[in-house]
């Protein structure tokens, strides 16, 4: 019995430093599944792991030929529940989505809580270690590197004709694709619809300036995306 109490004491205590470590990284950066929801379920999946341990004393009883022992049953049931829960936390604003990474955190620190349960410490801890680097140091590769930005480009006008609008967006070293038209207004406002990319986002601000300054459109708006 001390044996148990000991184990269960230093497995929940572990997923609780795993899981708070992790969420830390979360709440500083102002998700909102951070340090106590990471917390919790790298604990509640150590929690029923620890249950698959020491099952054997909860069915003494029992005949060893009829009882079928499958860890890794519970493991699968676990990792299939977070995922609605990872799920819960992607939000679509817009034309973006977010929280696809706090998603991908959960998801690790369930795994993680996991191995903890099963005394798997040294798999836990460089699980953790690794996903604390992934967490902060990548963040700081994403930035250094250069990526394509993408966004979504309306202009409502009444004598602009696409070869202008073309040129314009041109000027600024930004690309177009999947342009639509559409007739507004009784057939006063024509506005074109597409989607631009550049190199640097602040070809899309000074394409914005660009387009306030001139009295060729009537409205418009640059809405960012994803690719």
């Amino acid at each position: 019995m001390e044996h148990e109490y000991l184990t269960s004491t230093i497995r929940l205590l572990l997923a609780v430093l795993a899981g708070g470590l992790i969420g830390l990284e979360r709440t500083y950066h102002g998700r909102p599944a951070g340090f106590r929801t990471h917390t919790l379920v790298c604990v509640a999946s150590s929690l029923l792991m620890l249950l698959t341990v020491f099952q054997w004393q909860l069915i003494t009883g029992a005949p060893l030929d009829t009882i079928r022992v499958d860890p890794t049953r519970m493991a699968q049931g676990i990792m299939t529940g977070i995922g609605f829960l990872g799920a819960g936390v992607i939000i679509k604003e817009s034309l973006t989505v977010r929280g696809l990474t706090t998603a991908a955190s959960i998801w690790l620190t369930a795994a993680i809580g996991v191995v903890i349960g099963m005394g798997l410490y040294f798999a836990a801890f460089l699980a953790t270690v690794l996903a604390l680097g992934i967490l902060i140091f990548f963040r700081w590769i994403e930035g250094a590197i250069p990526t394509l930005q993408y966004a979504q480009l309306i202009v409502r006008h009444d004598n602009m004709t696409e070869e202008e609008l073309r040129n314009v967006i041109n000027d600024h070293h930004i690309g177009c694709s999947s342009l639509s038209y559409n007739l507004e207004s009784e057939g006063k406002v024509f506005m074109y619809q597409m989607n631009i990319r550049a190199n640097d986002a602040r070809n899309f601000k000074k394409l914005a300036e660009t387009l306030t300054a001139t009295d060729r459109a009537i409205e418009f708006s640059i809405i960012p995306t994803g690719d």
